[in-house]
């Protein structure tokens, strides 16, 4: 699993609790560092630079949460392994209403990460106001590598 743009290990600890081997990157990994030791890989990348080295590839699971750079987003769909799984969350337009971020940089267009993972097979998407944890206009998606299965019986 790769947590990325995993700030402080919120995902990354639930992740190794739940027993997956996680990859957690971020650009300061001081919160990260502790959490560095067996099923747990801490990789300090700045994702915005030229110069950031390729996520890899393989991975079973992505999670993406409260983060947004718009020429990552196909290296994140590639990064992921067949059938491997993405959860990406993080703000929409709108949001600046109740907060940051205000800059529509970081603030996805409607249907925006549909169009960005048209490769992937969407399971589940969201757009729009919530309220919980605070209020705030997201856009949620979840989606597989290739075609979901029927469950069997």
């Amino acid at each position: 699993m790769l947590d990325l743009a995993a700030g402080n290990g919120r995902h990354t600890r639930l992740l190794l609790e739940s027993g997956f081997v996680v990859c957690a990157v971020d650009r300061d990994i001081s919160a990260l560092s502790p959490l560095a030791a067996g099923d747990c890989e801490v990789r300090q990348i700045d994702l915005e630079t030229g110069d950031a080295p390729p996520l890899g590839t393989g991975y079973d699971g992505i999670v993406v949460t409260n983060y947004l750079h718009r020429p990552l987003l196909p290296a994140i769909a590639q990064a992921l392994a067949a059938g491997g799984v993405l959860i990406y969350e993080t703000f929409a337009r709108g949001n600046e209403r109740f907060g940051p971020p205000h800059n529509p940089d970081f603030l996805l267009r409607p249907g925006e990460l549909l169009d960005a993972f048209a490769i992937l097979t969407v399971v589940a998407f969201e757009q729009g106001e919530v309220s919980v944890p605070r209020s705030a206009v997201i856009l949620r998606i979840a989606a597989v590598v290739g075609p979901v299965g029927r469950p069997s019986r």
